[in-house]
């Protein structure tokens, strides 16, 4: 996406009562043909340079940035913490596994590495397991503990997506089986058990029904986007809220911002968003409503 397309997107979302602008790419950016020829055209000489702009350029229209950007290095975690309400890596698994094969971002330890940093610069943290990819259930074990064990020296985990994998057509495990219901909910009981109290476990509502899930430990449906599509699964379309409202019953949904309550407490944000997430942000640290209150500003 080009600076233009980037900005009408955030007007929208700022318009629709967004807080959250998401900013992905996973691998290395650099490695897709023509992508750094399209950089250098719009004046930009790294994609760091380039999601730091647009970072800046949510923040300044109301819009708190949450990245998730593959392996990082700390200077490039130090750059974008000032301009991110929150960050993100998934784990996957700490397994070695087929479906990882010549892709050098997919390797456990670095993930681990990436997320251990973060840590280090208190950056509130979302990291995850995907599950059905040809890890067993003592891998997930595994994958939990070491998330736990991070999360007990830094406190920086704000949640763990248990995620089930979706295969995708033309790609390598497109025949590949997806997950049960069952091991699903093993996975998000083991969840349960094995991470600290504190760190909220999360399903995706557009690739898996949450309702009974919710009754095994999940404690949150991370964010949906009434403008775009799942980028990551774009084959799965967000619920409306309130039909997911009508799917939990009884359950009640309340809005967070991209930096869980908990952080927003603490301050573990920077001067530069401090009044974003302040005026974000309601006394117990979850969303201010009304949810487009600040539409009117950007039209001002």
């Amino acid at each position: 996406m080009k600076p233009a397309e980037v900005t009408s997107i955030l007007k929208n979302g700022v318009r629709a009562g967004c807080t959250e602008a998401l900013f992905t790419f996973g691998e290395y950016a650099e490695e897709v043909p023509g992508y750094n020829l399209m950089l250098d055209e719009i004046g930009f000489s790294s994609t760091l340079d380039y999601l730091l702009f647009l970072c800046e350029t949510a923040v300044e229209m109301g819009i708190l940035p949450h990245t998730n950007a593959g392996v990082m290095t700390r200077s490039e975690l130090e750059a974008l913490k000032p301009l991110n309400a929150s960050m993100g890596l998934m784990l996957e698994s700490t397994a070695t596994l087929e479906a990882h094969k010549d892709c050098l971002g997919k390797i456990p330890e670095c993930r681990l590495e990436t997320i251990r940093e973060a840590g280090k610069l208190q950056i509130p943290y979302t990291s995850g397991l995907l599950i059905g990819i040809g890890e067993d259930r003592e891998d997930r074990i595994e994958s939990l503990e070491a998330l736990a064990s991070l999360h007990r020296e830094y406190g920086h985990i704000q949640e763990v997506i248990i995620q089930n994998f979706a295969p995708k057509p033309g790609t390598p495990m497109e025949n590949y089986p997806e997950p049960t219901v069952g091991e699903m909910m093993d996975a998000v009981v083991l969840a349960r058990q094995i991470l600290p109290s504190d760190v909220s476990i999360q399903v995706a509502p557009n690739l898996i029904n949450p309702k009974t899930l919710i009754g095994k430990g999940v404690t949150d449906l991370g964010g949906i986007s009434p403008l775009t599509i799942d980028w990551i699964n774009p084959e799965a379309e967000w619920p409306d809220v309130k039909d997911l409202q009508n799917k939990l019953g009884d359950i009640p949904l309340r809005e967070r911002l991209p930096v869980y309550p908990q952080y927003v407490k603490r301050g573990w944000y920077s001067e530069r968003i401090g009044s974003l997430v302040e005026r974000l942000s309601d006394n117990e640290g979850y969303r201010k409503q009304p949810a487009t209150e600040n539409a009117e500003d950007l039209e001002k």
